[in-house]
Order: structure tokens, then sequence, then C-alpha cells
């Protein structure tokens, strides 16, 4: 190699260089809010069904369109080869591989409206199978590959009462015709005011054609479509009672015959029976079950069933997690599924004989905006298990463990993003409430470059549901906080789920309530590690969080400032503007809200504004209709009218997932942020 020195002049040039940069390039190892629109993660591995690789939807921001968009990647399970097979500025989703693993199904909105594809894996040659109206979901193939099975929405015709309207004369500009509603469901949250019409079952020949209806009513079918091995049958769930609309946790699984859509009850009872999976050899039917108690919160059991209905076995009759995601072994001597434990989503396995089996592997990365429980995993051949893995670090990555339990990384996907940049590593801290000194865990991060003998602000963020579960998890908006100076903290107190169904229920027909003392102690021993400044606490939660934080400024005025982010402020109002009224009115309700007004005035944070003194942003979608605009706007105007420094602020285009776009993520967080820095001295 040559060897080259330089002159003094060069070397004090380039050390000015250093000095005068040295703040920039500091900056440049930060994360930004920029970054977010840099982030991508891993989503629905399938493995080949005979070949040594898998595929996956690779799933990025797009900063032009302002959305996520979906590609297909392949990756070799030694994770090698890993390219993609399906990519552009379209979206390509939902791969399933057919039973011989020579094609290959998808949905792909490459000519404009979502459509049902199917490729050949040798030639490459593409063939569109339909030409639909309205997206198709859950896609499945015929056991001989002939044909697929997928559900849709399906409109029906609806028209007005009033038939006498006059004719509108050439040329005249009117208003429109007004809309008829006479459903009970007839608007939902990231859908807006719904078409009438109902979700059915159609099967279409899987190298085109005509796609034939086969559910008939005024029902709805969905659930994972399962085939029957000589299929002639399709499994499936869905509510067939004629007061489904007012039954929102209530559900059967049904047999449909293929050929004239005769409908058999495989279950009947009152509870959900749902996402049925039909075992390797067809004999046997997994699915999801529990007895209803009208509970806010109850855990799904693993059943097992015969084919035809018969002898339903409760395989999890010990374990007080809810399950989710199950898969049969591929040698159908048992089955695995997910389901979250102190704030971690995991894996289980149960034999047909009940005896469960814990595993080392820990699911993760698919929440990007908050730390939320998530994750999702595939079975391969020779006992691997591929999985979006938990780091609190980086969003999803793809892993495969073998059987001796090794794990090996296939994917490395948000490392040219965050190499380079200090992110701050996720602590625990566990402490005991002054309730009842039940233990409440919490997780917490440090700033870039925390020095232990300063003291720094803390922002206490504070999760929704109220029946969910944050952990040790990956999250945007926690690792811009930190890099903006702040220790933020997080925390699941009582009524938070993956600790069993009597935690989860401590704060039935009782929220909010001692989940304010479980929080402040979180803040309390956070505090007592030294290292906070005990006069720069901020606080902010979306949505059952947005609530709590409303609650805790009218308890306590030790926090400088508060964000209040897509919350419920009267629970009297909510229960009749918000899309889930039905279901909240049996479940978090003691009954209808006009017969117990004055319990939902005693929880409503409404009732505690006149005690408010902490200056107080509102931010919420102006499309949110889970917790609806109107329920931040009366809280802004009883701030206004006692006089408190507040602001209101609109996210547009957004509903109750304000994180659904990239850039209404940077605005939630950046606003936040902003608000916090006004009032931090």
């Amino acid at each position: 190699m040559k060897k080259f020195t330089l002159n003094v002049a060069t070397r004090l040039a380039l050390l000015s260089s250093v000095f005068l940069s040295g703040h920039a390039m500091a900056q440049d190892n930060l994360i930004d809010y920029a970054d977010v629109f840099e982030l991508e993660y891993a989503a629905k591995p399938q493995v080949h069904p005979n070949e040594p690789y898998l595929l996956y939807e690779r799933r990025s921001q797009d900063i032009q369109s302002d959305s996520t968009r979906t590609n297909l990647w392949q990756v070799n399970l030694d994770g090698s080869g890993h390219q993609p097979l399906l990519s552009g500025k379209d979206s390509y989703r939902m791969p399933r591989f057919s039973p011989d693993g020579k094609r290959l199904a998808y949905v792909s909105g490459v000519e404009g409206s979502n459509q049902l594809y199917v490729r050949w894996l040798d030639s490459g040659h593409t063939a569109r199978v339909t030409n639909l109206e309205h997206s198709p979901r859950s896609i499945s193939w015929s056991p001989d590959g002939k044909s697929l099975a997928f559900s849709m929405f399906t409109p029906i015709a609806s028209s007005g009462l009033f038939k006498e309207m006059p004719k509108k004369p050439k040329g005249a500009n009117w208003a429109g015709t007004a809309t008829y509603i006479d459903s009970t469901y007839y608007r939902g949250d990231g859908r807006g005011y719904v078409a009438d019409g109902f979700n059915h079952i159609y099967v279409v020949p899987a190298e085109g054609g005509t796609p034939r209806k086969v559910t008939q009513g005024d029902f709805h079918f969905g659930g994972p479509i399962n085939w029957s091995k000589d299929g002639k049958t399709l499994i499936v769930d869905g509510d067939l009672n004629k007061d489904w609309e007012l039954r929102s946790r209530l559900s059967e699984i049904y047999a449909i015959n293929v050929k004239d859509g005769k409908v058999t009850n495989l279950t009947n009872r009152p509870g959900p029976d749902e996402n049925p999976v039909l075992s390797p050899n067809g004999k046997k039917i997994a699915y999801l079950r529990y007895d209803d108690k009208k509970l806010a919160s109850q855990n799904y059991h693993l059943f097992v069933m015969d084919s035809d209905g018969s002898d339903g076995v409760d395989l999890t009759p010990s374990l007080d997690r809810n399950i989710g995601n199950v898969q049969w072994a591929k040698n159908g001597k048992g089955l695995y599924f997910s389901y979250a434990d102190h704030g971690q989503q995991q894996i289980g396995y149960v034999n047909l004989k009940g005896k469960f089996s814990e595993t080392d592997i820990k699911l993760g990365g698919q929440s990007l905006g908050r730390p939320y429980t998530s994750g999702e995993y595939t079975l391969a051949p020779d006992g691997l298990v591929v999985y979006t893995g938990a780091n609190p670090t980086r969003p999803a990555d793809l892993f495969v463990q073998n059987r001796r339990g090794k794990a090996t990384s296939l994917t490395q996907l948000n490392e040219d993003l965050f190499a380079h940049k200090e992110v701050s590593a996720v602590k625990s801290i566990t402490v005991e409430s002054s309730v009842d000194k039940t233990a409440i865990e919490a997780w917490y991060v440090l700033p870039p470059g925390f020095d232990a003998s300063k003291k720094y602000p803390l922002i206490l963020e504070i999760h929704g549901g109220p029946h969910a579960a944050y952990g040790p998890n990956f999250s945007m908006e926690v690792q811009l906080m930190a890099a903006k100076g702040y220790v933020v903290v997080w925390a699941n107190p009582r009524g938070s789920t993956s600790y069993g169904e009597d935690f989860a229920n401590t704060i039935h027909h009782n929220y909010p309530s001692e989940d304010y003392n479980d929080l402040m102690d979180v803040v309390d021993g956070v505090i007592n590690k030294g290292f906070i400044n005990k006069d720069q606490l901020f606080v902010t939660g979306g949505s059952g969080g947005g609530t709590l934080t409303a609650w805790i400024i009218g308890k306590t005025d030790r926090f400088k400032a508060a964000v209040v982010a897509k919350p419920v402020i009267n629970w009297m109002s909510f229960s009749l503007t918000a899309d889930m009224y039905a279901y909240a009115s049996q479940y978090w309700m003691p009954g209808m809200p006009w017969e117990h007004s004055e319990h939902l005035w005693k929880h409503s944070p409404l009732s505690l504004v006149g005690n408010v003194t902490t200056p107080t942003m509102l931010l919420t979608g102006e499309q949110d209709y889970r917790t609806p605009m109107s329920e931040t706007e009366q809280y802004y105007q009883a701030l206004r009218l006692q006089k408190v420094e507040s602001a209101l602020v609109k996210i547009k285009k957004a509903g109750h997932g304000i994180a659904a776009r990239p850039s209404n993520l940077i605005q939630k967080i950046g606003n936040i942020v902003a608000w916090f820095e006004r009032y931090k001295s």
C-alpha cells in the first residue's frame, strides 16, 4: 500500500473541520423525525412446502404516498439468497404457496384495484385471476390446487324510505341524496361510514375465471378459510344469529358445502368459537373459545374437536394468558400458538393430551409507534420455527430457530439506518403498588450520552386499551423522545393484559381507578434512581392512555405539562358516539348508559376538569370514530373555560390509528415533544 503524509497546514485544516463540525456530527448520530420514513420491518413469513426458503412481506415507508409499501422478498432458511421476488412502488402482499409449491397466489394493486394473482414460480409468468370490486382477503388454496377461496365484502342494494323526491331540473346543483341508515353498525374507525353489505366466501379457478359466491344471507363469514381434505367443504367462522350486530363477541364455526353452500353448525353455544384451523390429516379442528362472562378482558382457550364438531377438548385450561395465531405441528401431534406474558409476545406448544411447553422464542418489532406487544411466526420442516424477533432497538427482522434452540438471523432490514446512530437501550424496573403491594412492571430508556451525575426530564407514556400490554419492545416514539433529551418510562398498570384475567379485570367497571396509583408508583420508582429532575415531569398517552392522562392531571399537579391523545373524556357521550358502542355498553359498562349515568360520570376525566391546572395539549385524528373528536373537543372547551393553558391538535386524514401514515406519526410525536419543550425550563 502506498504511504503518504499530510503537511502541517492540511492537518490543521482537518482538525479545524472536525472541531467545527463536531456538533453536527453528534446530531447525525441521533435519531430524528425524518428517520421514520426509513423504517422497514418483516411480516407474514410463508415457508415453501418443499424447498428450504421462505417469502415474507417487506414493509417500508413510502415518503411520496405517505403510506406503508409492502413488497414480497425471499430468503433461504440458512440466511442466504436474500432477494426481491415482487418489488416496486406498488404493494404485493398476502403470499400463499400452492399445495405443490409450484405457484404463488398473492394480492396486488399493481393494475389499480386490489386483485388476486397467481405466479408460476419456475417461469415467473403471472396471471390475473380476478376482476373484483372489493379487496380479497384470507386466500386459501384447494387441496388439488385447482381453486382458490377468499373472503370479500359484498355490497347490497340499499334505498331510503322517501320515494317522492321531485325531479331535479337539468343543470340544477342540488346537495345530493340523503343517506338512509337502519343498521346498528353503520360506521367504523378506519372505514368511515360503511356501505351496506356483508363479508362472504368466494371460490375462483386458480387459472382465472368468474368467482362464485359460496355463502349466502345477510351475515358475515370470515376467519381463516380451511378446505376439507376432499375439497368439498370450507370451514370458517361467523354468526348467523339475526341479532349478530348486538352480539359483538359471539361467533360459531361452520362447515360450508362448496357445491351448494349448505351450512352446518360445528359449534353452537353462548360464547365465541372462532379461528378454526384444520389438522394436517383433516380429522381435527383447533379453534379458540371462551365462556362469555361479559368481562372487559377475557382470555381465549385453545380447543380441539373432531372435524364433525364433536368431542371438543380444552387443551389449555390452566394457561391464564390470551392465545392467538394457532398452527398445527407438521406431524399433527400438537399445536403451536402465540401468547403475551409479562409484556412480551412468545410462542408456546401443547400436545393433544394437554401438556404445555414454553419456548424461549420472543416475538416483536411490528408496532413501530409505541412499545406494544406484537410479532408473528410460522413453522418450517424439520422442527424449524421462523419468526419476527423481539429487539428493543430494532423493528422486526426474521429469525429461524432449530430444534436445539439455536436461532439464526435471516434479515437485518434496518442496519443501514441504525448501525451508525445511538439507539437507547431499554431497561426494566418493577415497583410495588402502594394500593395492594402488587408488582407493577415498567421499562425506561435513557437519553443518548446519559450522564448519571445530571438530572433529566421524564416523560411517562401510558398505553391504551385499556386491556393491552407494553413491553421491552421497539418504539420509534420512545426513541425519538429519548433522542430529544428525555428519560421515557412506560408501564403495565393494573388492567393490562399478559398477567392473567384477574389482573386485567381489577379495573372491570372501575376504570380509571387505582391504575392511577400504579402509574404514580412507577414514576416515583424512576425518580428514586437519582437522575430525574422532579420539577420536570411530563405525561402523555393515547386512547386509554389519553383517558388516564386526563385523569392524572385531574388528580395531581405534579406534572409540568401533559398531552392527552385521542381520549375518552366523558363515558356517557362516548357510549353513544363511538363505533364500538354495542360492545362497550355490554362489556365495559354495568348496563345501558342512561341507567348508570352516575357511575359513568364518576369515572369520566371530565368530572375532574375543575381541578386541572396543568398546561394540556389535546391531540386526535380528525377521522377518529373509536374515540371521536367530540371527546377531545369537550375537554378542550372545558379547559378553556377554566383558563388552563391548552391547545388542540387535529391530525389530518387520521383515524384512531394515527401512526398509519408515517407523516402523522411524526406530527404526533413532534407536537408532543414541542409542547413539553415549551414548558421545560
